[in-house]
């Protein structure tokens, strides 16, 4: 198999990925707290499958990615290509170009929040939680980002800092939908420390 094959077989898998993703996303309610934030999406990111053929769709992914490598300056860039590599559970790309972003604009709250998404979601907890931490230090009381820490400190094991993480979430949020999953984590947490 050539090279030029090879990337074309590459760019169809990642394309098959991101209509299945963006499909699911229609279907399903994507206001979980591991979806990237949609601001986080920049003006000219390409528009959702619907309504595009395929070919459309794999030249403006190729397009966004091959920009993002050609353009290492270029924030919106890093953003979007993190943006199509999550979408299809390649969190390390994602992580990588998010890093890019971060560098161009280490103030800016989105992207150091999805750096904590994405690190979570891709089993980096303790850097999850220094991520979510960083986001907190801007805004203190972003549930979604609350409700991150929480996570993060269950999947690490620290029932300590999961106890305090779940108590500031509750405290922001009483009705969050993450609280009960939370506290069941949590007590299964103590309960294996108690075994010991």
């Amino acid at each position: 198999m050539t090279r030029d094959n090879l990337l074309f077989v590459i760019i169809g898998v990642l394309l098959g990925f991101i209509i299945g993703f963006l499909f699911a996303s229609n279907v399903n309610q994507p206001n979980s707290a591991t979806v990237l934030p949609s601001a986080q999406m920049p003006a000219d990111h390409p528009p959702g499958a619907s309504g595009q053929n395929p070919g459309g769709m794999q030249a403006e992914v190729t397009a966004s990615l091959e920009k993002a490598r050609n353009e290492p300056e270029n924030f919106e860039a890093q953003v979007n290509a993190a943006q199509l590599y999550y979408q299809i559970q390649r969190f390390d790309q994602a992580i990588e170009f998010l890093l890019k972003a971060n560098q161009l604009k280490p103030d800016d709250y989105q992207t150091i929040a999805a750096l904590g998404v994405v690190n979570l979601d891709a089993g980096h907890y303790a850097v999850a939680e220094t991520w979510y931490r960083a986001a907190l230090a801007r805004k203190k009381d972003d549930v979604a980002t609350l409700a991150g820490v929480a996570a993060a400190t269950l999947g690490k094991g620290d029932a300590k800092a999961a106890e305090q993480a779940i108590a500031n979430l509750e405290k922001v949020d009483p009705t969050s939908e993450d609280l009960p999953q939370f506290r069941t984590r949590l007590a299964s947490l103590k309960a294996g420390e108690k075994a010991k």
